[in-house]
């Protein structure tokens, strides 16, 4: 049958493409040719068409007499593990791969090459969020992201090694549908005065209702159980104005997974997020208070499409002292999430410090009490 691979080739000098989110353009490493998405998705569209043909054409003439290797193992290699096996269309190399990578890079010619099947029928992504940045922007994203932070090992910066870095599109069930919020609010006045030696706040409270009907698209939740969630909340938002229409062509150069866990599965939470938003969207029409609290809530959810959508991460190991730190970094805004080491010596001097000024504090209130 066809190639269940397709790997993008320059038509000028067959070499590897791979997608350039700064020029949107699928980009050739070879000659530096570049080509529009459309383009090549129109030319690869026609390319398939001829091979399907001629797969069609050899069947049915048969292949003649051979080699009877009907008592040889049968099944797919590797099935029983969730693991596939495919062929290079570059190189012919076998690559063997996890059932979920929709795209991945041939360990023998490195040319990125694009797993078609794993987008097939349902699973075939709606959107594509295309990377904007490249590895040397999400390395400088990393480097912005270690300043201000006063526990971090002092050599950590220039000892800390960046063992190896991935563009990885991750999976995203997006959320349609309409939210009916019905909130009571407490707000709270507070006014100071003085009267005497004494400075005294009153607080006078009130009930604040606010209802509405607040429509929402493309409400997202992480679809991948290898993506930690706290991680990919922490990357949002991601510019869900720029999505475009799925192509394979934006995957070269990228690793894919596709989702593994079903949108019913996370409807509760796309539910809660819904909510939540909704309550917010209310609390931020409530002005002139001093504080504003939730008293009472009803949130009535109309459900609406489900989209599924890939979005783009950069995600860096960093090696330091025999140990590997992991960071996520946001491939259009280069806003970066990660567990950083704490130099304990530093982490024990802040402590004390603060506990220091507090105790200089206490003693410094006992000491003008004593004065009265």
């Amino acid at each position: 049958m066809p190639t269940e691979l397709t790997n993008y080739q320059c038509p000028a000098c067959t070499g590897p493409l791979h997608f350039d989110g700064a020029t949107g353009k699928l980009v050739c490493d070879y000659c530096g040719s570049s080509y529009d998405v459309a383009q090549i998705e129109a030319l690869y569209a026609e390319k398939n068409k001829k091979a399907e043909t001629a797969f069609n054409a050899k069947e049915e003439k048969g292949s003649g007499d051979g080699w009877d290797t009907s008592d040889l193992g049968s099944g797919e290699w590797g099935a029983e593990d969730g693991m596939k096996q495919y062929n290079c269309p570059s190189c012919g190399a076998e690559l063997v791969c996890d059932a979920n990578t929709a795209a991945t890079s041939c360990p023998y010619c490195g040319n990125p090459t694009v797993v078609p099947g794993q987008f097939s029928g349902m699973r075939k992504p709606d959107y594509v969020l295309p990377f904007k940045l490249n590895q040397q922007d999400a390395q400088k994203a990393l480097l912005q992201h270690y300043k201000g932070k006063r526990l971090l090992p002092g050599q950590f910066k220039s000892a800390g090694v960046v063992k190896e870095i991935k563009g990885v599109y991750v999976p995203f069930w997006m959320y349609d549908g309409t939210a009916e919020a019905d909130v009571t609010f407490e707000g709270v006045k507070n006014s100071t005065y003085r009267s005497g030696d004494y400075e005294i706040t009153k607080s006078a409270h009130y009930d604040v209702h606010r209802a509405g009907i607040v429509p929402f698209e493309k409400v997202p939740v992480n679809a991948s159980s290898k993506m930690k969630d706290e991680y990919m909340d922490a990357l949002e938002p991601f510019d869900y104005e720029e999505l475009k229409t799925f192509s394979q062509a934006y995957l070269p150069g990228f690793l894919a997974d596709k989702y593994d866990k079903e949108a019913e599965a996370l409807a509760d939470k796309a539910d809660q997020r819904v909510e939540n938003t909704a309550v917010n969207i209310m609390k931020q029409t409530v002005e002139g208070y001093s504080t504003v609290t939730v008293k009472s809530k009803a949130v009535r959810l109309e459900r609406g499409k489900v989209h599924y959508a890939l979005l783009p991460v950069y995600l860096l190991t960093v090696k330091w002292k025999d140990n590997d730190y992991l960071f996520a970094v946001n491939g259009r805004s280069a806003k970066t999430v990660g567990e950083l080491p704490v130099d304990k010596g530093r982490f024990w001097g802040y402590l004390c410090g603060m506990a220091a000024g507090l105790t200089a504090a206490i003693t410094a209130v006992i000491y003008l009490l004593k004065l009265l």
